[in-house]
């Protein structure tokens, strides 16, 4: 069974940090290029930022360019997003999803991320 578990979600603020974690099971990780998304209420999810297979070619959406950091270590199985100079608008639920998170991709049950003073 496919399972990805987030963590590392929280209140925080402005200008604050977090580290999201998302631990992989079931599935060959280190074969997936994978992403992070993220959703606040009423809007359709956001991808944020994905990286390939290897740990390579990190993308991320404009917004957080600069700011946000996606790794992984595919020994341990671990999705990382490092969070720096948070902004109220970051407020989402935060998912990671194998691939780039589309509809055959799996996805993991959120972490929110609050950014609030």
């Amino acid at each position: 069974e496919v399972q990805l578990v987030e963590s590392g979600g929280g209140l925080v603020q402005p200008g604050g940090s977090l580290r999201l974690s998302c631990a992989a099971s079931g599935f060959p990780f280190g074969s997936y290029d994978m992403s992070w998304l993220r959703e606040v209420p009423g809007k359709e999810p956001e991808w944020v930022s994905a990286i390939a297979s290897g740990g390579g070619s990190p993308f991320y959406v404009d917004s957080v360019k600069g700011r946000f950091t996606i790794s992984r270590d595919n020994a341990k199985n671990t999705l990382y997003l490092q969070m720096n100079s948070l902004k109220p608008e970051d407020t989402a639920v935060y998912y990671c999803a194998t691939g780039q998170g589309g509809t055959d991709d799996y996805w993991g049950q959120g972490t929110q991320v609050t950014v609030s003073s």
